[in-house]
């Protein structure tokens, strides 16, 4: 599974980052984690709020930070 996290870096991105690693490790998926700071990458995927969360190339999550329990139903 290719998981990445869409943002500037802020600290909501780097949470974003973690909690989404946490439930990836969690329900014990394989996955690659990529950090996306570039803009013009970040508005090719139809982003304009940040953090977002793209799932397999499937924008899931865009302007919040989910729970953990959100995230594990978003991966599974």
């Amino acid at each position: 599974m290719k998981i990445k996290v869409l943002g500037s870096g802020c600290k909501k991105c780097e949470h974003l980052a973690e909690l989404t690693e946490m439930a990836a490790k969690e329900l014990g998926i394989d996955y690659e984690l990529e950090k996306v700071k570039d803009p013009n990458e970040i508005t090719a995927h139809g982003v304009m709020m940040t953090p977002a969360l793209v799932i397999d190339e499937e924008v899931k999550v865009t302007g919040k930070i989910p729970s953990l329990e959100e995230l594990k139903n978003l991966l599974k």
